[in-house]
C-alpha cells in the first residue's frame, strides 16, 4: 500500500498526458479505451511551442554547468574530508551539506540578496552557482560513502613507486570512487534539472528552466502539455535511478563488498 500511495500520482500523470482533449481527468473516451480519446498532441505542442523549447534548452544549459561544478568542488571536498587529520570536519561536513537540510526557500531568500549586492542576481552565472551550491552535497555525501570502503594503503602504495598527488588521485584513486562521484553527479544534475524555488529568485526571465515552466502553465495558462513534459522527466528521472543503481552494484564489485 505504501508503493502504491508512492506511485500513484505517477500512474494517473503518464496516462492523462496522451488525453485527446485539454482536460486535467479523464473523459469518458479514455475510461472507455476509445483510440479517439487519445493523442500525442500535447507532445506536439511541447516539441513545437518556442516557450517550452526555450525552457528546455535554459535546463540543458544550467544543470550540467551546474553538475560539473558541483562534481568538481565535491569531490574535492570529500577525498579532504576523509583525512583523518583534518580538524574540525564533523562541523565543515554540517555546513557543506547545509543546502540539503535548510527550507529551500530559505536558501533561495538569502542567494536573492547575496547576488544583489554582487551583481549576479538575474545572470547565468549566478544561476549556475545557486544550483552547483545544492548539488555539492549530494556529490560529498555519495563520495564520503565510496570513500569508506577505499583502502588508504593504495595511496601509499603509489607514493613510494615515486607518484605525485595528482598522478596517484587520478590513476589510483579516481578509478576505484567514480562510481560514486557518477552517482554523485547524477543527483546533482537531477537536483538542477527539477529545481524551481531558487531559479525564481535569483533568475530572469532570460533564464526561465523547464520546472519555472511548468509552474507557470500551472499558475497562469493551465496548460495540459504539463501533463506530458512531467511524463517525460519521468522517464528520464526512471534511466538515472536505473543507472544509479547499476553505478551502485559496480561500486560495491570494485570495494569487493558483493561477488562479480
Amino acid at each position: 500500500m505504501i508503493f502504491f500511495f508512492l506511485i500513484a500520482p505517477i500512474l494517473t500523470v503518464m496516462p492523462l498526458s496522451f488525453n485527446a482533449e485539454n482536460f486535467f481527468t479523464f473523459t469518458p473516451a479514455m475510461l472507455s479505451f476509445d483510440p479517439e480519446g487519445y493523442s500525442l498532441k500535447h507532445y506536439r505542442d511541447f516539441f513545437t511551442n518556442p516557450d517550452w523549447q526555450q525552457a528546455l534548452k535554459n535546463s540543458v544549459q544550467i544543470a550540467p554547468a551546474a553538475t560539473i561544478i558541483s562534481v568538481s568542488l565535491g569531490t574535492l571536498a570529500a577525498i579532504g574530508l576523509s583525512q583523518p587529520h583534518v580538524p574540525f570536519r564533523r562541523a565543515i561536513m554540517a555546513i557543506l551539506i547545509s543546502p540539503m537540510i535548510v527550507p529551500l526557500i530559505i536558501s533561495a531568500a538569502g542567494m536573492y540578496f547575496f547576488y544583489s549586492r554582487i551583481g549576479l542576481q538575474g545572470t547565468y552565472i549566478g544561476v549556475v552557482l545557486a544550483h552547483a551550491a545544492l548539488g555539492i552535497p549530494f556529490v560529498i555525501i555519495t563520495v564520503t560513502a565510496t570513500l569508506v570502503g577505499f583502502d588508504k594503503s593504495l595511496t601509499r602504495a603509489a607514493a613510494n613507486m615515486g607518484a605525485n598527488p595528482v598522478t596517484t588521485f587520478f590513476k589510483v584513486q579516481m578509478p576505484l570512487i567514480l562510481p560514486g562521484v557518477i552517482s554523485g553527479g547524477l543527483f546533482a544534475f537531477i537536483t538542477s534539472f527539477d529545481e524551481v524555488v531558487v531559479v525564481l529568485f535569483v533568475g530572469s526571465a532570460g533564464q526561465k528552466t523547464l520546472p519555472w515552466q511548468m509552474f507557470t502553465g500551472l499558475r497562469e495558462q493551465i496548460s495540459p502539455t504539463i501533463l506530458a513534459v512531467a511524463t517525460l522527466l519521468v522517464i528520464v528521472s526512471m534511466l538515472l535511478l536505473t543507472t544509479l543503481e547499476l553505478l551502485r552494484r559496480r561500486s560495491e564489485r570494485l570495494r569487493g563488498l558483493s561477488p562479480g
